[in-house]
């Protein structure tokens, strides 16, 4: 069966709307709300619900299947698999650290004090290990 899943991206955001759904369902995935066995809409009913071209749908699937979440069968669907945890590498972590230091800049930039950036920073944890 097919889980229903409500996704709502800013068509008007500097964010890629294939990167806004990657990081949606990604969040979905690592929370627990979407489990191994799901099925996710068709790219087609996806892209349709979202009001973006299906390959903008298809690339952020292909981007999850890439990472180990889904399995994609064509003219199929999507489905969630069961996913090793792998190793961060000192790569990755770098990349984190970079993104992460751009995002507290760019908070910073639109007037956030940095004591009000931890606390979201753990709130965010928090909710990823409940």
């Amino acid at each position: 069966m097919t889980e229903r899943i409500t996704l709502r991206i800013d068509l008007d955001s500097d964010v890629p709307a294939y990167r806004q759904i990657v990081n949606i369902i990604r969040i979905l995935l690592v929370s627990g709300q979407l489990l191994p066995g799901a099925e996710l809409p068709s790219v087609r009913r996806m892209a349709t619900d979202l009001g973006v071209h299906f390959n903008t749908v298809a690339e952020a699937y292909r981007i999850l299947a890439d990472e180990g979440w889904l399995a994609l069968r064509h003219g199929k669907g999507a489905t969630v698999i069961e996913r090793k945890v792998p190793e961060p590498t000192p790569e990755r972590i770098e990349e984190f650290q970079r993104r992460l230091q751009a995002l507290a800049a760019e908070m910073f930039a639109h007037g956030a004090s940095p004591e009000s950036i931890g606390p979201e920073l753990w709130r965010a944890w928090i909710e990823f290990k409940s």
